[in-house]
């Protein structure tokens, strides 16, 4: 058995910077809606230009694991590894961006801001019953456990309005990155329209553990610049260790893991949230301090 996590050699990215790239709103939007045939058809088109060769050559040469408890350690080494690698964008936000950089942050994660962890809902049903519980007890935090007040949607309304930001979501539709509207798009595809919902697993167990780290920068700089409305990021500190070790269940839940599926799901996910990261703070550096 071979694991050689983030020291493997890396499969070639298939930058939203592409042609592909001038489709990410298009699919956004079909994502918020109910297709028609029409655009059932361009939709699967994209997303067979976009995502699903990246998915394919990551499961292709994904390590051979032995068993979902190699996965997990080669999940832990992956994560340490990026982790001691932050980049150097990292520290410009938590310790230069002036307020106005900062706002073209939280404006460019918007769109899944005002809606996060709504499209992840449809996995549920796809997951065999104990994954699929132990991601429903992740979800239900996300939604603040039916409590408007603490749902992750409403805590980026409170921080929005305090920045004087709007609350709409059409508002961001023409400001958003095509590797924002990735990120965002990602998520729609994961849950509801990838072949397997494993990729998901994987993905959201990445996610969850890599926004402890992650969003440690986020939450500096908030703090630096007086924002009061920051429990945003700081929930996502604070919940998110035990989302982590939810989304560690529910892959060793599964009967018939298909490991390989599971490890391209961390792959795409430190990619489109790496690229959305970075672009959204290189827009921000663009800005007028």
């Amino acid at each position: 058995m071979s694991t050689t996590p983030a020291s493997s050699a890396p499969v070639a990215v298939h930058s939203v910077a592409a042609p592909v790239a001038t489709a990410q709103r298009e699919l956004h939007a079909f994502y918020r809606r109910v297709p028609n045939l029409g655009d059932y058809g361009s939709m699967a088109a994209i997303e067979e230009r976009w995502i699903l060769p990246k998915a394919r050559a990551y499961e292709a040469s994904a390590p051979r694991f032995g068993s979902t408890g190699e996965l997990l350690r080669a999940l832990k080494e992956f994560l340490d590894e990026e982790e001691a690698a932050l980049p150097e964008s990292a520290t410009f936000l938590a310790e230069q961006a002036t307020l106005e950089q900062f706002k073209v942050v939280v404006r460019e994660f918007a769109l899944d801001g005002l809606t996060e962890s709504e499209s992840l809902l449809p996995v549920v049903p796809r997951l065999p019953y104990r994954s699929a519980m132990a991601v429903f007890r992740v979800l239900i935090d996300e939604l603040g456990c039916g409590n408007e007040e603490k749902a992750h949607s409403q805590l980026y309304r409170d921080l929005l309005t305090e920045l004087g930001m709007s609350l709409r979501l059409d508002d961001y539709l023409d400001e958003t990155s095509p590797e924002c509207y990735a990120y965002v798009n990602m998520f729609h595809w994961l849950a509801s329209r990838a072949p397997s919902p494993q990729y998901f697993l994987g993905a959201y167990a990445y996610f969850e553990t890599s926004v402890l780290y992650a969003f440690q920068s986020f939450a500096r700089a908030a703090r630096r610049l007086g924002i009061v409305h920051d429990a945003y990021y700081t929930e996502h500190l604070y919940i998110d260790s035990y989302h982590s070790s939810h989304m560690r269940t529910a892959i060793r839940a599964l009967d018939e893991p298909d490991l390989a599926k599971i490890w391209a799901g961390v792959r795409l996910a430190s990619d489109i949230v790496g690229e959305a990261t970075e672009t959204a703070i290189a827009r921000a550096r663009e800005t007028v301090a």
